[in-house]
């Protein structure tokens, strides 16, 4: 199993050596820029993997020049394969990158910085708030965002129509009132003798206590003039937490735990035993062709009516090696996989919606239903989502896995939930960068 300690270890080792340190900070080692092959290294599941090959075949049609040597892993192996690569001084020209370690990544000297390529690599039509996601604490653009991902709620709506529940109004929606309709699919669900709950799980993903604390005026990695997060934040989002599971709305904890590790066709959501579920919106799709139902997208509850603190999250992204010895040549092959317009049709929106309008307007002609209602929500969330957060530092890797952790002690009730909440804030304080 890929653990982040592991990465983590290798990849420092990365950062002593001596080859990478003589490169300079994020500085291409040359190459002569013409003909120099492009290895290509991604993780994703087979349709990723088969249209990723497509997309590389079509840009060798028209770059003959340019040899391109793919490299494909499962997110299982991927990180630990990456840090034994960069440790060894043969990190991949091209590859993917997350938001969980780009800054890892990049404060160590080991991405490029891709203004130093922008003959070849054209961002400028990208949306600014979205591009400087990719960006190190100095300003360094070491990432180029593949595409947005929007934390949302899905919704099974076969589901509601069964129940007679009438799709919620989600632009004035709370916290209580999805509690209180996540209950009543349940207590429905109960009558009618199906194996169905409302919503599936929460309260052990640090993806949700972002967005909890950015409803509540705070961040998880605050930057200068923003407010940290605080005990009694996460006590009320334990406390919420313990109260889904008292009413009914969602399963047992120990249920929530398994449900969360048993992927999208065994969890409940994705095979028609909960209405509701948190996502990333792209992921709607997924779900959709495992369940065979009709589903659509909302915006989260919120603390305070209205204000729903939505956010666009780079969906990953394409980073350039600082050690590649064709940068140039990956530079070219990044922007075809981002702004080719045949290419955008074969990758669609696998990836995330691209964030670049004009290859929006292009895919109309290809999408399906599903693929539209991701599109379309991405569209409508533009005008009401806020700045997203800064990415997830260096320092704060880990920060995922010990809250998973520490939250399940208050969950299954080992320790009181406020206990809980002093030591996860004490955790995030150690783990905030240096200024």
């Amino acid at each position: 199993m890929t653990t982040r300690r592991t990465a983590l270890a290798l990849l420092a080792a990365a950062g002593a050596l001596p080859a990478l340190a003589a490169c300079g900070p994020n500085a291409g080692s040359g190459g002569d820029g013409g003909g120099g092959a492009v290895r290509i290294y991604w993780w994703g599941g087979d349709l990723r993997n088969s249209m990723t090959n497509e997309a590389l075949d079509l840009f060798s049609q028209s770059h003959e020049d340019i040899p391109v040597s793919p490299e494909y892993s499962e997110w299982t192996g991927y990180w630990d394969k990456l840090a034994t690569q960069t440790a060894g001084g043969a990190m991949p020209d091209l590859l993917q990158m997350d938001e969980s370690y780009i800054d890892s990544y990049g404060t160590r000297s080991t991405l490029l910085d891709l203004e130093t390529v922008s003959d070849q690599l054209d961002l400028s039509a990208m949306d600014a708030a979205v591009l400087d996601t990719g960006r190190l604490a100095d300003g360094t653009l070491v990432g180029a965002p593949l595409g947005i991902g929007i934390f949302s709620v899905g919704v099974n709506t076969a589901i509601l129509e069964k129940a007679g529940i009438p799709l919620p109004d989600d632009t004035t929606w709370t916290w209580d009132e999805f509690l209180a309709l996540s209950q009543q699919v349940t207590d429905w669900a109960k009558g009618a003798g199906e194996d169905v709950y409302g919503f599936d799980f929460f309260g052990r993903g640090a993806a949700e206590l972002g967005a909890w604390a950015r409803q509540s005026g705070e961040q998880l990695f605050p930057r200068e003039g923003e407010s940290p997060l605080t005990a009694q934040t996460v006590t009320e989002f334990l406390e919420y937490s313990a109260k889904l599971v008292e009413v009914g709305a969602v399963p047992a904890v120990s249920e929530q735990v398994e449900d969360g590790a048993a992927g999208v066709e065994q969890g409940r959501f994705g095979n028609n035993r909960a209405a509701f579920h948190l996502q990333f919106h792209s992921q709607v799709q997924t779900f959709m062709a495992s369940s065979g139902s009709p589903m659509t997208l909302l915006r989260l509850p919120a603390r305070t009516s209205g204000d729903h603190q939505m956010v666009n999250k780079a969906s990953m992204y394409w980073s350039i090696s600082a050690k590649s010895a064709s940068p140039e040549n990956a530079a070219t092959l990044m922007d075809f996989l981002l702004r080719d317009l045949e290419c955008a049709k074969i990758l669609r929106l696998e990836r995330g919606v691209t964030s670049f309008p004009e290859v929006q307007d292009s895919l109309e002609s290809v999408l399906d239903e599903s693929e539209m209602i991701v599109l379309d929500f991405a569209r409508d969330m533009q005008a009401e989502v806020v700045p997203p957060p800064m990415v997830t530092p260096a320092s704060g890797v880990s920060f995922g896995d010990e809250f998973t952790r520490m939250a399940e002690e208050a969950l299954f009730g080992t320790r009181p939930a406020a206990e809980v909440a002093e030591e996860i804030v004490a955790s995030l304080e150690g783990m905030q960068p240096k200024a």
